[in-house]
């Protein structure tokens, strides 16, 4: 069994072609695919968080609206860039997500990805402190937030306060209990796992890796997983990690399918260049069912992972992604073993 959800990149644009034409519209559609997907069986809703895009930027009322709709599903992000966050203003945000949804929040968070503007975290009011990089800078947000989901007091109170205050040192309310086990990170290779695993965290990753041995994707993805499960168990974390990696996969059921991604066909990794480093891609799969179950049994780093994100096309509108999720769920899955 696997956990299958969906990922979100929320895109609009204005074009007529688009059923994602406002902000407004990607936003309404994504609380609808999650409900439409908890309805099909599927296990989570996750949405990419980018800024100074067309794209889902400010995560927590979407995350909230999508937990107040549903009752099952899991909902979380993939990922939030920690180079933008007050990470105790986002202790408060997350916790009132998790605990309007019951529980049911996984909320992935990373260093970023290359933005639309450059060093946008400046005007976001944050800056790397002198001898600090950005990433740097993102993982000492990232301390100050899983230090502030402990619960623990450590402001000191007002001895005159508007409101009685519980005695000793003040944590941040609200708090949801559980929550800190549920935070992931969005490593880009094998040496960023390893540290996730050291921090207590899940491990989320996605069809980039930021460095290249030469050996396929998904070879390469099924070692960092293997690299992050060793560090944990080193490391004697109290709880039992989970794993995601996300995947482009189209089932061809019908003319729709032909008409948007083809006839499908074999594809390879991609290699290239991110913020000045080589970088691998991979594949995406878009074929008949059949000849999808042949060539998912062979990716190494699904059969390591226990939970897998579906990348939709968003602007296609909800009805037809339900329609990619339900042909995943329904026409391939069970062959794997996934359900």
């Amino acid at each position: 069994m696997k956990n299958i959800g969906f990922l979100s990149f929320g895109h609009w644009t204005p074009s007529p072609q688009s059923q994602t034409r406002s902000a407004a519209d990607v936003l309404t559609q994504s609380i609808e695919l999650a409900v439409a997907a908890e309805e099909l069986g599927a296990d989570g809703a996750y949405f990419r968080v980018h800024h100074f895009a067309r794209q889902l930027a400010s995560p927590f009322p979407l995350l909230a609206a999508v937990g107040a709709r549903t009752a099952r599903i899991e909902i979380g992000t993939g990922v939030i860039d920690m180079r933008y966050e007050n990470p105790l203003y986002m202790v408060e945000d997350a916790s009132a997500a998790d605990l309007i949804s019951g529980g049911r929040l996984q909320l992935g968070i990373s260093r970023g990805s290359p933005e639309q503007v450059i060093e946008g975290y400046k005007y976001f009011g944050y800056a790397p402190a002198e001898g600090e990089t950005d990433a740097d800078m993102a993982r000492r947000h990232t301390a100050v937030f899983l230090q502030g989901l402990e619960g623990e007091g450590f402001a000191r109170p007002n001895p005159r306060p508007m409101f009685p205050n519980p005695p000793g040192l003040l944590r941040l309310e609200p708090h949801s209990d559980g929550l800190r086990e549920r935070i992931w990170w969005g490593a880009g290779t094998r040496a960023t796992a390893e540290w996730t695993a050291q921090q207590g965290m899940n491990l989320m990753s996605s069809t980039l890796l930021t460095e290249d041995t030469g050996v396929p994707f998904h070879e390469l993805q099924a070692e960092q997983i293997r690299v992050f499960r060793k560090e944990w168990q080193n490391a004697g974390h109290p709880f039992t990690p989970r794993v995601s990696v996300s995947r482009s996969i189209f089932a061809i059921t019908d003319d729709r399918d032909r008409a948007y991604f083809g006839r499908g066909g074999e594809e390879g990794d991609q290699v290239g260049h991110i913020d000045g480093g080589i970088a691998r891609f991979g594949r995406s799969y878009t074929d008949e069912p059949d000849k999808l179950v042949e060539q998912l049994a062979q990716d190494s780093a699904i059969a390591e992972a226990d939970t897998l994100l579906l990348t939709v096309p968003n602007q296609l509108g909800v009805e037809y992604n339900a329609h990619v999720i339900e042909s995943i769920l329904t026409d391939v899955a069970p062959e794997l073993g996934w359900r």
